[in-house]
């Protein structure tokens, strides 16, 4: 079988050398990932593992979060793995949550949502809300963590069927 650019010599020669620059720029776009942008990456506070850093800055607060009408469950050991501790934290399922850094990193509750996988883009932004010390954040989820505040997170699917949660039938006298 014949493949396109091997027949003439000179194509051949051509499409080796294509092939072959192909190649050469693939493997330095990847060796320049593994060692310039994952070690950057892996430096910022929402990635970094706290193990062998000494924090000076910690905060605790509390976050609840309903998701379709429903009390979702905070897990507990969000960010807790044998390997590595991240700079936000769960110890137990009480809602307890915990931020440690060297100094303020500015975190934001989607830096937890992030650390805990939840998975923010199959909720409906337009119907969720967060609620910090029980008033409506403008920031939704890019406010900025205080020590000792309660978060609420209100999610709404994009598969949330509201029509389940309305009586059609009329009123009883």
């Amino acid at each position: 079988m014949k493949y396109p650019g091997m027949g003439d010599p000179y194509k051949r020669k051509k499409t080796i050398r294509f092939l072959v620059i192909s190649a050469a720029i693939g493997a330095i776009a990847v060796l320049l990932t593994t060692t310039i942008v994952n070690p950057m990456i892996g430096k910022q506070p929402h990635n970094a593992c706290i193990d062998d850093i000494n924090t000076n800055w910690k905060i605790s607060f509390t976050f609840e979060m309903i998701v379709d009408g429903q009390k979702a469950e905070i897990q507990p050991n969000i960010g807790v793995t044998e390997e590595c501790q991240r700079a936000i934290y769960t110890l137990s399922n009480d809602g307890t949550v915990y931020a440690e850094w060297t100094e303020d990193p500015n975190f934001e509750i989607g830096h937890f949502l992030y650390i805990s996988k939840f998975p923010i883009r199959d909720m409906e932004q337009s119907k969720s809300a967060i609620y910090v010390n029980d008033r409506l954040s403008e920031n939704f989820i890019n406010t900025p963590l205080q020590d000792g505040y309660h978060y609420k997170a209100v999610f709404t699917t994009k598969a949330y069927d509201e029509a389940k949660d309305k009586d059609y039938l009329p009123p009883e006298n």
